[in-house]
């Protein structure tokens, strides 16, 4: 009897010690496979990590003009796609593996925050420095233009003071004379032509010895002249009739010079132009009966 009582309470004893052991190791592996799904879980979370911080890489590559900066970012988006080539080949129940990549995961995130805001720096400098070029430039363009406008101002100024300078030829008047000296009435019997003009005052004109060219024009726009006389006008050399030389003092000049004519003339409205300086000064015509 005593036999059977010790017997019963050691398969007592026996079967209790199996439930535990049961009870525990089906814990175990509830405990496991919760890990294990926690583990998928996470794993399908670092590899979107993984695969976003590799697209931000190529993102920021673009925004940059840097070749030593573009490279770096090149090597650190090339780690990033190696480690999430070792995150996909890994296991869910591979705890160690994924600790060590979730790590990993940790320092790409860090080194990928400081690359932006490295960049963003950079951009944000750039931002400034395309802005301050543009007002650079800007105020060159307004310089520039106020630069031009101040010339073409002088210029006309110049241009103005330079023909308020030039002489000036007013009552240009021809008087037809005969051999007599006498006012001739008819073409054949001229013999002399008196040109008579008055150069006004003028107190900006430069002063002293001054040349004056006459150009006395025919009907048919032949200039009366006697053999190769000419001056120059406007980079030509063109064909003068009388040379006249003056003293200008500034005042007001009367000058008479005197054309002998030894051509024939024909009838009809006669030209006259003064030339002094370079310029021409004045013109009038006449009538030949």
């Amino acid at each position: 009897m005593e036999k059977n009582k010790k017997l019963l309470i050691v398969i007592v004893t026996l079967i209790a010690l199996i439930a535990g052991v049961s009870f525990f190791a089906f814990n175990e592996m509830r405990k496991n496979k919760e890990m294990t799904q926690l583990f998928a879980i996470e794993k399908e979370e670092m590899e979107n990590e993984y695969s976003t911080f590799a697209t931000q890489y190529d993102e920021l590559q673009i925004q940059i003009n840097n070749d030593s900066l573009r490279e770096k970012l090149e090597s650190e988006k090339l780690k990033t796609q190696r480690l999430l080539e070792e995150l996909r080949q890994v296991k869910s129940s591979n705890a160690n593996e994924i600790m060590r990549l979730k790590k990993e995961l940790k320092t790409v995130r860090a080194v990928l925050r400081s690359y932006v805001m490295q960049i963003d720096s950079l951009n944000r400098i750039n931002a400034a420095l395309v802005k301050e070029n543009t007002e650079v430039k800007s105020r060159y363009s307004a310089a520039t233009k106020q630069i031009n406008t101040l010339a073409a101002e002088k210029k006309n100024l110049n241009e103005k003071v330079s023909l308020a300078a030039q002489l000036d030829a007013t009552n240009i008047k021809a008087q037809l004379l005969n051999k007599r000296g006498k006012n001739a009435r008819r073409a054949k019997d001229v013999k002399k032509i008196a040109i008579s003009f008055t150069i006004v005052k003028n107190i900006t004109a430069s002063t002293g010895n001054k040349t004056l060219y006459v150009r006395i024009a025919k009907p048919n726009n032949e200039i009366l002249s006697k053999g190769d006389t000419r001056f120059s006008f406007e980079n030509k050399e063109i064909t003068y009739s009388i040379k006249k030389y003056i003293e200008y003092t500034g005042e007001e000049q009367h000058v008479t010079v005197y054309w002998d004519v030894e051509e024939f003339l024909p009838g009809g409205e006669y030209n006259v132009y003064l030339f002094a300086d370079g310029n021409m000064i004045g013109q009038n015509s006449f009538e030949m009966k």
